[in-house]
């Protein structure tokens, strides 16, 4: 079973980030559970439920698609960060890879889970779902400027996707 809960979100001001307590799980074991940034990598995130993803953390913000779906809470995906690879085996069923990039480019597989592919679109569109109530009354300006448009489109793609399914 997989679950992804993220928690407490909050803006900071200065970095213009937004922050949550994650907590990522698939049957017993804990992938992820700390508080991090989420909206670098959460088009990352979003697009994964959708087509294949393969991150390089040290790749510009404009290859949103690249990023780790969390990083360090500083927003900075060079300084730390959860990076998966998410390969679409078939219609029903994905596989997540959690990995440990490295900077030439390359990455170390940590661990493999086979996830119900509509299980972890819908979760993945609750997310998105609050990510764009919370920011709905925000000053928020994000360093990659078209964070919140992206985010509105896979979004929407993701809602169209689980009703005809």
């Amino acid at each position: 079973m997989f679950e992804l809960a993220i928690k407490g979100w909050s803006l900071d001001k200065d970095l213009q980030i937004i922050q949550a307590d994650v907590l990522m799980t698939v049957d017993d074991s804990v992938i992820v559970e700390e508080p991090l940034c989420i909206d670098v990598g959460l088009p990352a995130l979003l697009a994964s439920t959708m087509q294949n993803t393969s991150p390089n953390r040290f790749a510009p913000a404009d290859r949103w698609e690249q990023m780790p779906f969390f990083v360090c809470g500083c927003g900075d995906p060079e300084c730390r960060g959860f990076s998966f690879v998410v390969e679409h085996l078939s219609d029903e069923q994905l596989q997540l890879t959690y990995v440990e990039e490295r900077s030439n480019g390359t990455y170390r597989e940590l661990e493999s889970y086979v996830i119900p592919s509509e299980e972890y679109r819908k979760q993945i569109a609750a997310i998105g779902d609050t990510y764009l109530k919370f920011i709905s009354t925000l000053d928020y300006r994000p360093y990659f400027q078209d964070t919140v448009p992206i985010v509105e489109s896979l979004v929407q793609q993701i809602h169209l996707k689980l009703r005809s399914e």
